[in-house]
């Protein structure tokens, strides 16, 4: 069986850059042990693989995979998918997709310029909540980090998810971002969530990243959509006033991978009506694989 691919790299607009993804477009037949190993022998921090949706009005089911597992959503596969389909003449001029995932139906928008996919934003699948705080003593030892590395004014180290959870930690500059130490994968499992996001303000709206991932085989992510949309989700629900919020994140630069995320949160009547994330993708290379 042959199960035709591409990867692009995404959040940049530059090759080498952002985060690696490989998109198995046509994954019918695969078996989900075999999509497994499809995703460890590309060892990218996710595959996504493309099914026909199970309900009409949608457009594919997509199951994404880390080396190690099965998760139910994230941010860089959903855009290097749509960015992926559009290059491939699938959806040619199409300005609006829906993905089916186990997370829930993660509604996406397509840019086009001079009749090219230029970037795509995802829509969160899931409302903004929030889990349990941690210590940050405890924190600052798994990340070695001093305890005074970790800013708690704002909020303590919380668990907030608009699809999946992470462990959202703000510290207190550039140079203890670049400190920061990623975990064992034994205490990444014992802390829980899917990875821990650290970050540091870097401007009036724009935020530094790292995000840790030790529990599915990650040590550090370049660009990671769905840790932004957690980030976003917990402003939004610290947020005060009804209204939109535009942010930019940079994430990727301690590995050589710049990339740049621009994230959004609407606020009205007092409730998040939407959290988004989008950015660029390029596309780096096409094949089969042989089953």
């Amino acid at each position: 069986m042959d199960i035709p691919y591409v990867t692009c790299d995404v959040f940049t607009h530059q090759a080498f850059g952002g985060n690696p993804l490989a998109v198995c477009y046509d994954a019918r037949g695969l078996t989900s042990d075999q999509m497994q190993q499809i995703a460890t022998e590309f060892n990218y921090s996710e595959t996504t693989f493309v099914l026909p949706p199970s309900a009409e009005g949608h457009d594919a089911q997509v199951r994404i995979f880390t080396p190690v597992s099965e998760i139910a959503f994230a941010g860089h596969p959903n855009v290097g998918t749509a960015v992926a389909l559009a290059h491939l003449g699938f959806i040619e001029g199409r300005e609006s997709l829906i993905f089916e995932e186990k997370a829930g139906l993660v509604p996406i928008e397509l840019e086009w310029l001079g009749g090219e996919i230029k970037s795509a934003t995802l829509t969160a699948p899931q409302a903004p909540k929030l889990g349990g705080e941690f210590d940050r003593v405890e924190l600052a030892g798994v990340l070695g980090l001093d305890p005074d590395d970790i800013v708690t004014e704002t909020h303590q180290p919380v668990m907030a998810s608009a699809g999946v959870y992470f462990l959202i930690i703000e510290v207190k500059d550039l140079k203890t971002l670049g400190r920061a130490q990623s975990p064992s994968a034994e205490e990444g499992a014992r802390i829980s969530g899917e990875g821990l996001f650290l970050y540091t303000n870097d401007g009036e709206a724009s935020y530094r990243a790292r995000m840790f991932a030790p529990n599915h085989g990650i040590v550090e992510d370049p660009a990671t959509g769905s840790a932004v949309a957690a980030f976003m989700g917990l402003k939004a629900l610290q947020a005060v006033n009804d209204g939109e919020w535009y942010f930019q994140i940079v994430q990727g630069v301690e590995m050589d991978r710049s990339s740049l995320l621009n994230a959004s949160f609407k606020r009205q009547h007092g409730e998040v009506t939407h959290i988004k994330v989008g950015g660029e993708a390029v596309m780096m290379r096409e094949g089969v694989l042989s089953i």
